[in-house]
């Protein structure tokens, strides 16, 4: 039996029949080192993070997790906990710990006429958008489909229709979760209202959340979408042209830019493929027909190498970007918060493409804002309603060799870029080495957030993720 790391980091034995015991009582099933399905639930997105666990949980259902937190807590085990194993930092697993894999979790049911889905936490984005879609609704969620729910959902969540209908917290109306202790509650404006405040941006520090329920919108099947291409040698000029656009777009509007070399995509002639570009990715959110004119000022920019805009499928819209995000790949991300983008930021951006590390790597700044900023900061535990841009630093590579070269330039342009941003940022992009964040991440809701995870998880059995300590009160302090 491989020795269990416990929550102070010793090692320690647990004795064969206790894990016996979990084993009989589980529907799901328990997998050690050198099964498949081991290294299948270990193996995460990013392919820097390799880590093993002691033991593996496969839940089949909420009376799995409750268990496997019970066993956790009462062996005082380290636990990890993965949904869709895309974050970035890699907190889905820990070496020596009790990892809980949620993925077998993934069923969704849709009310239509209420206009409402609940969600099991390890469903996917794009098993949410199919199901979802299959009613002419959605949720707004991330632009990735592989990424899993829970953490996106946990963390804030935002994508193409985020201006329109808000975060994916802004849509969640409550949610089922395990807690440290092993009861079961449900979080909601109405029940536990300080636990579904801290859940809806505080990540996984509270408990293991085994159903969300969300609020539908109408959309599609259909969205006005598509990417602008243009030499990187407008870009000055289109850059700033795109802010004037963002300030002044309807909240059905979303534009991204992305900086990169030109992926070999069918619609580029060859002769662009390598070479230095900036997109423009936009959707519109509402009648193809209002989306052609809202989207004339941006199509009208420049000479664009392509101009690939027209009515897609949402739900190939939301999963178009996927082959440039592949799992088994090296990632290293540095992310910023930006209220503007002055001409020193436009500059240094482009001073930092003509020296990418790899062909893989690219910045984007992520259009919100719009319904987003609508919602008051202290109103869930994600406080950052006013930034207009969220830039991530997105450092791809496959060779180890490049490790040390493609993250001194992530983290050199992320300091390059420091006086142009708010010093806040988004808890899901930050990697393993930016616990200092946290109060980035946070800002003034975080001391509430301590004060929630003392009453809920006063251990921090919930710890393997980006952490929020307990608060220790004026009684244990004395």
């Amino acid at each position: 039996m491989r020795k269990f790391k416990t929550l102070s980091g010793k090692l320690t034995e647990v004795a064969q029949a206790e894990v016996d015991s979990l084993v009989s009582a589980l529907r799901g099933s328990v997998h050690r080192d050198g099964e498949p399905e081991f290294d299948e639930a270990r193996s995460l997105w990013n392919a820097m993070v390799d880590r093993k666990p002691a033991l593996v949980i496969r839940a089949l259902g909420t009376a799995d997790v409750r268990l496997a937190v019970d066993f956790a807590r009462e062996n005082n085990l380290l636990m990890a906990v993965r949904s869709g194993g895309h974050q970035i930092a890699g907190h889905a697993v820990a070496d020596d710990a009790l990892m809980l894999d949620l993925s077998n979790m993934n069923s969704i049911h849709v009310d239509p006429r209420a206009r409402t889905a609940r969600v099991e936490p390890g469903a996917t984005l794009g098993d949410v958008d199919k199901e979802t879609q299959a009613h002419g609704l959605a949720v707004p969620v991330g632009v990735n489909s592989t990424t899993g729910i829970a953490g996106l959902t946990l963390g804030g969540g935002f994508g193409w229709t985020t201006r329109k209908f808000g975060m994916t917290i802004d849509n969640l109306i409550s949610a089922d979760v395990v807690l440290a202790d092993g009861s079961i509650v449900t979080a909601s404006n109405d029940q536990n209202a300080d636990l579904f405040w801290a859940i809806r941006g505080g990540g996984g520090n509270f408990g293991v959340v085994t159903s969300f329920e969300f609020q539908l919108h109408p959309l599609g099947p259909q969205v006005l979408s598509g990417l602008i291409v243009h030499p990187i040698e407008q870009a000055p000029q289109l850059l700033r042209e795109f802010a004037k656009i963002a300030d002044t777009a309807s909240d059905a509007l979303t534009v991204w830019s992305v900086l990169r070399q030109a992926p070999p995509l069918p619609f580029l002639p060859d002769e662009w493929h390598g070479r230095e570009v900036l997109v423009f990715a936009a959707c519109y959110t509402g009648p193809i027909s209002e989306g052609e004119k809202a989207m004339e000022p941006l199509r009208a920019l420049g000479e664009p190498i392509a101009d690939v805009i027209s009515p897609h499928a949402f739900v190939d819209w939301q999963a178009a970007f996927d082959p440039l995000l592949t799992p088994g790949v090296r990632n290293y991300w540095k992310s910023h918060d930006l209220e503007t983008l002055p001409d020193g930021a436009i500059d240094t951006l482009l001073n930092a493409i003509s020296g990418l590390p790899d062909p893989a790597c690219e910045i984007f700044i992520a259009h919100v804002g719009g319904r987003m900023a609508q919602i008051g900061p202290s109103d869930t535990a994600y406080p950052h309603r006013s930034s207009h841009f969220i830039m991530n630093v997105h450092t791809r590579w496959e060779d180890s060799a490049k490790d040390d070269t493609c993250i001194a330039w992530a983290r050199q342009l992320f300091d390059d870029m420091a006086p142009f941003a708010t010093g806040s940022v988004y808890v899901n992009f930050m990697p393993a080495d930016e616990e200092e964040r946290l109060s980035g991440a946070y800002g003034a809701n975080r001391d509430r957030l301590a004060a929630i995870k003392a009453r809920y998880d006063p251990e921090n059995l919930f710890r393997v993720n980006h952490n929020i300590e307990p608060a220790i009160s004026d009684v244990a302090a004395q």
